[in-house]
């Protein structure tokens, strides 16, 4: 499983632009701080599952991990979609953004399996996302849906609806991963209907408090549901028959599993720092992070980096951590993504029509700026005309 999520857009590897290509916002630095926690988080749970076999402690820590780190890339691209819709100019981006790069690293990782791990079975088709990509596959599909989902009355009942009529359906498939498409649907809905506001209220002094015994139970949680619950619930890439469970556990749990998410990522969220860090550039990565920390994970595993039986131990399984949060940050840098820019940000205007709308565009909000300034300019003038009268009545008075 993925990370998308996250980008998430939070995979995206630059929110300065609107992601529905509208003009660039100052940064907050909140998103980026966000995003590369995130990522880290991705990249440890990844980490994890070659070691977490013989600790049930490590499990539970895996099972909390999975239960909110997903949700919270796919909020914030649901967040950074708000104002996506069908104008030419946002589906260009759309394509070079997310089909473009999904289809290179979904070759990319084709060609990892058929010729470095010799994996004759490996076969390429880009209707089955294979091991990371899935989220890309995924966000484009959420994105082209957005102008539904900003248009009807109840989005979020909708698609949490939706979500629970997946689980009952084991034919649809994997064709474009249309399982964790559905089941994550609610999480991008919710990500839609958020505005600033709702992340300032859980970064309240209050809300970070509540959220370490939030956490504290969440762990604990997590170990008491290690024998009990199957983890492959957290990918929400099975129908509930798929994971041997009566047909109606797959209905209760879609509500049950997206309320936990959305409470975990609320105290994730409340942690996260507002103000710039050492890490706030990092978070512009991490979509290279993201993609690229998939091929030394798999790397890892096929060349037997995780054999020594010390990796399972306490001590083991801490230095496992810090080398994946250590790696994935190495892959979030500038340098790398700048390296990548050509498969994550790709020119493509060779491959497009002109825009003829974007003239019109440009015109209308250099008319809209002027006519702006024009007002100022006349307010400050008339200020300073009131000014010098005032200044003469005073002078008359005395």
């Amino acid at each position: 499983m993925f990370s998308a999520a996250m980008s998430p857009e939070s995979l995206s590897s630059d929110h300065r632009a609107d992601p529905a290509g509208g003009r660039r916002p100052s940064r907050d630095a909140f998103f980026d701080n966000a995003k590369y926690l995130a990522i880290v988080l991705v990249a440890v749970g990844h980490a994890w599952e070659p070691v977490k076999g013989d600790s049930r402690t490590l499990q539970g820590l895996y099972m909390v991990v999975y239960a909110f780190h997903m949700p919270a890339f796919i909020i914030i691209s649901g967040y950074f979609s708000r104002s996506f819709d069908l104008r030419p100019d946002r589906l260009k981006r759309l394509i070079t953004g997310i089909a473009v790069p999904y289809i290179l690293f979904e070759t990319a990782y084709f060609a990892y399996r058929r010729f470095w791990e010799k994996d004759a079975g490996a076969d390429l088709s880009l209707l089955d996302p294979w091991y990371l990509t899935w989220f890309l596959c995924a966000l484009f599909l959420w994105r082209l849906t957005t102008p539904i989902w900003k248009l009807i009355r109840w989005p979020l009942p909708v698609a949490l609806g939706i979500a629970m009529v997946a689980t009952l359906s084991p034919e649809i498939g994997d064709d474009l991963d249309m399982q964790r498409v559905l089941q994550f649907l609610p999480c991008f809905v919710l990500g839609l209907c958020l505005r600033r506001e709702h992340f300032r209220m859980v970064r309240r002094t209050s809300v970070r408090i509540l959220s370490v015994p939030v956490f504290a139970a969440a762990a604990l949680a997590g170990w008491w549901a290690v024998p009990r619950m199957d983890s492959s619930w957290f990918y929400r890439s099975n129908s509930a028959e798929e994971l041997g469970a009566p047909w109606w556990a797959g209905p209760v749990m879609v509500p049950v599993m997206f309320g936990g998410a959305v409470l975990l990522t609320a105290c994730f969220f409340a942690w996260v720092p507002g103000r710039t860090t050492w890490f706030t550039a990092l978070g512009t990565g991490t979509m290279a992070g993201y993609l690229l920390h998939g091929f030394v994970v798999k790397l890892a595993d096929h060349q037997g980096w995780y054999d020594p039986a010390w990796l399972r131990h306490p001590l083991g399984e801490i230095f496992v951590t810090a080398v994946a949060a250590a790696g994935v940050t190495l892959l979030c840098t500038p340098f790398v993504m700048r390296g990548l820019r050509f498969a994550l940000e790709p020119r493509m205007d060779w491959a497009f029509r002109p825009d003829a709308g974007r003239a019109a565009r440009e015109r209308r909000s250099s008319g809209e700026r002027a006519g702006t300034e024009a007002v100022t300019e006349t307010g400050a003038e008339a200020g300073a005309g009131s000014g010098t009268e005032s200044g003469r009545r005073e002078k008359v008075d005395a």
